[in-house]
Formats: structure tokens, C-alpha cells, sequence
């Protein structure tokens, strides 16, 4: 890079020739032009970077959208965990409490079966106890009858029908005794049934034998008729057993009902406790999903994870109206959504498909950020960055040092400094001649060894007192 310029180093085109005013001489007048030009190259080029750093703010604010969207993701993930945690808390209480039911349902119907099995035996026994009854009754009715004929023989017999008595009297209590505890002692009421039997045989023979025992009649009318009354009291005691029997039997039957209608319930609270478990499996499932599925959308919704937006996935990298938020911030190899260029594209990137140019390419240069090469364009469209033109209007800032020194008192003075800076006096060349108060301009350089000074002839304005006036000249014209 040329040496730029030296600050006031130079002034500017005025009215008054005296302070170095530029009216005649071409070389001098069309400085301010160029000076201008370069300034205006250097504007162009810091508005263009100025529209870079737009474009960058604006990539960023892409993403910092993305990584909202992102957030936003992560709270109704968060939220979604939540509900299938209470769930699954709730699918716990419920499949405890139908456990409980089922185990309540289990034992009920059990002691409704052994209260039905109970029942039964009772009624089984009491009804035993009963035909034992009525069988003595019969016997006792026939004893009667034969006790008429029989007088001679019932003496001879009044031992046997009394012992026969006491055995009818102890049957009796003993039926009594298997009806109330009929629930456990089924066998032994059968038991005291057949030996009931055999005894109703028994007294049977013996009142065949009263037959031949006159003397004994009277006795065993008496006895007959005890053994009637005792048969009617077990007969009574049998119905009041069945009463029971049939109560007890009842009782099951509502205990049963009870026990079914725990079943059902156990059943319904077990079902109600697998839509609770599977929609807490579905929930966590949903949650897991927008927490970390990169492989679509979350299933039955039109939405990406909070990891898809935020690193990537299928339907988010590079698609229309999406891309996810690292590559907003950091993708510099294609766009971050097939449309625009990511943060730090914008910022430092060379993409050759970003025409408008990244910060860092209006700040050096184009491409590979060479200062020579365009941003934009080519041609006569090209635009370059703020670099380039810097460097541009700082050589062109020195090559105006090269012609104009600045103010001295004499030619010498100025020669001297000139080439004291490692430059050449050349015709041309000027300076401010502080001594005549005039611009001096190089009309022959100087040669030769020591210490020669060239001619240097001050600018002067030209003497227009001589000339026609405007009038007279327009004048003429027309008269010519």
C-alpha cells in the first residue's frame, strides 16, 4: 500500500488566486474531482458494509427465534413429563386399590361357598332328624295298637319298653343336638339317622313281644304314648332347624350376590387401572418424543422435538421455513433453510451462492477476503469492500502528495523537503509559495549534482480587463 495522505497537507480550490486559487491550469482543477470520487467510493463501500451488518442482525435474529422455539419445545416436553408422572402415580393408587378389591372379592366368595356348603349339610341333617322322628312316631303308634292285645305280656316287657323309652328320649336329644351343630357334624347326624333306624327296629320286636306279655299292656300304653310326645317335640325341634337351614341358605344366596358384585367391581377397577397405566405409557412416550425424536415429526401432531430444533433432524435441517438453531448460528457450507444464509455466514463466510457478501468480505474483500477482488459483481458492476477503497483514496490521497508539497517560502525550500521524503521533483509538481502568496507550479525540473533548483513559475489569473463585454459579444454574435 502507497503512503497515505498527511492530514492538511493540501487545501482545497478557492476564489483568490492570491491564496492559491485553481483557475487556469487543468492538472490543478481537476484534483478536487478526484478527491470527491474516491470519497464517494469509500461512502459506497461503508454502506455496503453497513447492509452486511444488517443482514447479520437479521440472521441472528433467526436464530435466536429458533432457539425460543427450541425453549418453547422444551417447556411442553417438560409439561408432558409431568402429566404422565402423575399418571403413572394415579395407574400405581388404582391398580393398589383394585389388588385390595380382588383380594376382598376372593374372600368373600370364599366364606359365601363355605356358608352355602353349611347350609346344605344343615338342611341335610335337619331333614334326617326329621324321617328319624316320624319313624319313631309310627313305631310308637304301633306299640299302641299291640299294647291293647297285649296286656298279659307288658309286664313281663315294662323293662324293655322303659329302656326303650330312655333310648328314644336320648335319640331325640341327640338330634336336637346334631341340628345345631349341623354346619360341621353332617357325618354324625347320618350316624345317629341309621341308629335311630335300627332302635325304631328294636322297639318294634320288643312290642311284637308285648303281644304275648298281657301284664305289661298297661306299662307300655304309658310308655307308647311318652314316646309319642317325645316324637312330636323332635319332630318340631327338625322344623325349626330347617327354618334355619333355610335362613342360613338365604343368607348365602345375599352373601354370594355381595361377592359378585365385588367381582365386578374388582374387574372394573382393574380395567380402569389399564387405561390409566396405558395412557401413561402413551404420555411418556409423547414426552420422550419431544424431548429428543429427530427422525420426523412427533406421531399424531405436525411438530419437531426440542432436540430436532435445536441440533437437527428429518423435516427440520435445511427445509423451507425451518432449519434448526445451530445451523442458524453456525452453518457457513449451504443455507440454513434453503433460502437464507446463517449468522455466521453473514458474519465471516465466503459462500459463493451469498451474493450479497458476508461483514467480514465488505470489511477485507471478496472471495477469500482479498482487498483487490469484488464483493459483488464484475466489471463495471463490481463493489468492493471498505478495504479496498480505503486503500484506494489513500493512494490516491499520496499520489496528490507526490505533485502538491504543501506551503514553503521559496522554490528551494520546497524542492528540499520534497525530495528529503524519498521523492522526485518532476514538472508539474506544486507548491504554495508563501513568500508571493501563490501557487507555484515545476515548468523545469531540476538536474545535475549538488544542490540544483528547478523553474517554478507562479500561477497567475488571467487579465480579462480587455475583453469584450458580454453584451457586446452577443451582439456581434447575432450581427455575424
Amino acid at each position: 500500500m502507497t503512503t497515505p495522505a498527511r492530514p492538511g497537507s493540501f487545501t482545497g480550490a478557492t476564489d483568490n488566486a492570491a491564496s492559491g486559487g485553481l483557475f487556469t491550469d487543468t492538472l490543478i482543477d481537476g484534483i478536487p474531482d478526484i478527491i470527491g470520487a474516491d470519497v464517494a467510493s469509500a461512502e459506497a463501500a461503508a454502506a455496503a458494509a453497513k447492509v452486511s451488518e444488517t443482514n447479520a442482525a437479521t440472521s441472528a435474529t433467526g436464530a435466536a427465534t429458533s432457539a425460543t422455539n427450541a425453549g418453547t419445545s422444551a417447556t411442553n416436553a417438560a409439561t408432558s413429563a409431568t402429566a404422565a408422572a402423575g399418571s403413572a402415580t394415579a395407574a400405581a393408587g388404582s391398580a393398589s386399590s383394585v389388588a385390595a378389591d380382588a383380594a376382598t372379592a376372593t374372600t368373600k366368595a370364599a366364606e359365601a361357598s363355605t356358608s352355602a356348603t353349611n347350609a346344605a349339610s344343615s338342611q341335610s341333617a335337619a331333614a334326617a332328624s326329621q324321617t328319624s322322628a316320624a319313624s319313631s312316631a309310627t313305631s310308637a303308634t304301633g306299640s299302641a295298637n299291640s299294647a291293647t292285645t297285649s296286656a298279659t305280656a307288658a309286664g313281663n316287657s315294662a323293662t324293655s319298653a322303659a329302656s326303650s323309652a330312655t333310648t328314644a328320649t336320648t335319640q331325640a336329644a341327640t338330634a336336637t343336638t346334631q341340628a345345631t351343630t349341623a354346619t360341621t357334624q353332617a357325618s354324625s347326624a347320618t350316624t345317629s339317622a341309621a341308629t335311630a333306624t335300627t332302635k325304631a327296629t328294636t322297639a318294634t320286636t320288643q312290642a311284637t313281644n308285648a303281644a304275648t306279655s298281657a301284664t305289661a299292656a298297661a306299662g307300655s300304653a304309658t310308655t307308647a304314648t311318652t314316646q309319642a310326645s317325645n316324637a312330636s317335640t323332635s319332630a318340631a325341634t327338625a322344623t325349626t332347624k330347617a327354618t334355619t337351614a333355610t335362613t342360613q341358605a338365604t343368607n348365602a344366596a345375599t352373601s354370594a350376590t355381595a361377592a359378585a358384585g365385588s367381582a365386578t367391581t374388582a374387574t372394573t377397577q382393574a380395567s380402569n387401572a389399564s387405561t390409566s397405566a396405558a395412557t401413561a405409557t402413551t404420555q411418556a412416550t409423547k414426552s420422550e418424543n419431544y424431548a429428543v425424536k429427530v427422525d420426523g415429526v412427533v406421531p399424531s401432531t405436525s411438530d419437531y422435538s426440542s432436540k430436532a430444533w435445536a441440533v437437527g433432524g428429518t423435516g427440520v435441517d435445511h427445509a423451507s421455513g425451518g432449519g434448526n438453531a445451530k445451523d442458524w448460528a453456525t452453518e457457513t457450507t449451504t443455507t440454513a433453510d434453503n433460502t437464507e444464509y446463517s449468522a455466521k455466514e453473514y458474519a465471516v463466510g465466503i459462500q459463493t451462492g451469498n451474493t450479497s457478501g458476508s461483514s467480514k468480505q465488505w470489511a477485507l474483500g471478496g472471495g477469500n477476503f482479498v482487498m483487490s477482488t469484488p464483493v459483488t459483481g464484475s466489471g463495471g458492476t463490481a463493489k468492493y469492500s471498505a478495504a479496498y477503497w480505503a486503500d484506494q483514496a489513500a493512494s490516491s490521497v499520496a499520489n496528490f502528495d507526490e505533485k502538491y508539497y504543501g506551503s514553503y517560502a521559496d522554490d528551494a525550500a520546497a524542492e528540499n523537503a520534497h525530495e528529503a521524503a524519498g521523492k522526485t521533483v518532476a514538472v508539474g509538481d506544486l507548491y504554495y509559495n508563501t513568500t508571493v502568496s501563490a501557487v507555484k507550479y515545476c515548468s523545469v525540473a531540476p538536474s545535475g549534482t549538488g544542490a540544483p533548483v528547478g523553474t517554478w513559475v507562479a500561477i497567475a489569473a488571467t487579465d480579462t480587463s480587455g475583453f469584450a463585454t458580454a453584451g457586446f459579444s452577443i451582439a456581434m454574435s447575432i450581427a455575424l
